[in-house]
């Protein structure tokens, strides 16, 4: 699987350059993605833009890959969906469960704006415990 990963201060972007994200592609697909779970930046921003299409289990794959990056306190965005791509995943009721954006730019500004929520609720319950 062909894949480019552009890291950046607080994220790392992933770029799948095949144009199909298929069944057989998923345990790859898990591999990196616990990579980045395990290695500095955590948050993810998956850029589809060279993806025309997507598995039904790519799709399951991707919301479960996102609830685990949420449960553990890190953002995964999607981005850059072509039209049939969005099309399929909402045919298949995965598109309302994924977090995503129409360009990579809005998606980095997610990812900040979670991080800060973050923080700000890290604070509170650090606040919380003192009282």
């Amino acid at each position: 699987m062909k894949i480019k990963i552009d890291t950046k201060e607080k994220f790392k972007v992933i770029h799948p350059e095949e144009p199909e994200l298929s069944a057989n592609m998923t345990e790859s697909l898990r591999e990196i993605f616990q990579n980045c779970l395990t290695d500095y930046p955590h948050n993810v921003i998956l850029n589809l833009s060279a993806v025309t299409s997507v598995s039904e289990e790519a799709a399951n794959l991707l919301t479960d890959i996102q609830q685990h990056f949420y449960e553990n306190q890190y953002s995964f965005v999607l981005c850059e969906l072509k039209e049939d791509v969005e099309e399929a995943l909402d045919q298949m009721g995965v598109l309302e469960l994924l977090n995503t954006t129409p360009t990579e730019s809005e998606a980095w500004d997610i990812v900040q704006m979670e991080e800060i929520e973050r923080e700000l609720l890290g604070d509170d319950d650090m606040e919380n415990k003192d009282n």
